[in-house]
């Protein structure tokens, strides 16, 4: 058993690999994809890694952006696609079904925290119905407290209009992604709920202003 695991970890781990490298590729020749502040992308440790949220290629994007693996959040409906599952498995996707209090995928999303590993949220809940970012929801604030990590805040521009609600044909359009300094795991303890979240968003507007100012040609 333990040798059967650590075989499916490597296929899962070279996997991952080649679909991050693909996916590179394909958004900077056919997207024009930039990345800013990719240092603060350099946390010791586990990490919430905070995005906003304008299409289905958000996770691609900032996947792409960290070199150091990430781990995804899917919903339980979307392992109904058989294909789509066998994806999601590979990538090592934290199951979420929001029909049982998503208790498990909380549970798993501390455990691999705690073990050093950084998990993707998108604190607004779902994708932006204009491009603009919306008011954040308070569910990530359990995570963050209990994990005790670092929150790393990040905006995408672009892949709205690349890629905007009911569209299945993505539109080529330069994309940009920033990344924000971390809220260290200290401060987001001193914080009461409002505080850290309008602090969180504050980071967020702070990036996706970057990333706007950045697809301006000069």
């Amino acid at each position: 058993m333990a040798g059967t695991t650590f075989v499916g970890g490597w296929i899962k781990f070279f996997f991952y690999c080649a679909v991050r490298f693909s996916a590179r590729v394909l958004s900077v020749f056919l997207f024009d994809l930039r990345c800013y502040g990719r240092q603060h992308t350099l946390v010791e440790g586990g990490a919430l890694v905070l995005s906003t949220h304008q299409s289905y290629f958000d996770p691609v994007l900032i996947g792409v952006t960290f070199n150091e693996r990430l781990n995804y959040l899917a919903r339980r409906t979307l392992f109904d696609n058989r294909l789509l599952a066998t994806i999601i498995r590979l990538l090592d996707a934290i199951e979420l079904d929001r029909d049982r209090s998503g208790l498990a995928g909380l549970k798993e999303t501390l455990k691999r925290l705690k073990k050093g590993e950084k998990v993707l949220v998108f604190p607004e809940g779902t994708r932006t119905d204009n491009g603009q970012m919306a008011t954040l929801k308070p569910g990530f604030l359990a995570v963050a407290r209990r994990s005790k990590v670092p929150l790393i805040p990040v905006a995408i521009t672009g892949a709205f209009e690349a890629l905007p609600r009911g569209s299945k044909v993505p539109l080529r359009f330069p994309l940009r992604v920033a990344v924000g300094p971390a809220i260290a795991a200290d401060q987001v303890a001193e914080l009461d709920d409002q505080q850290l979240l309008d602090l969180v968003a504050e980071r967020l507007h702070e990036c996706d202003h970057r990333a706007r100012r950045e697809s301006i040609p000069s």
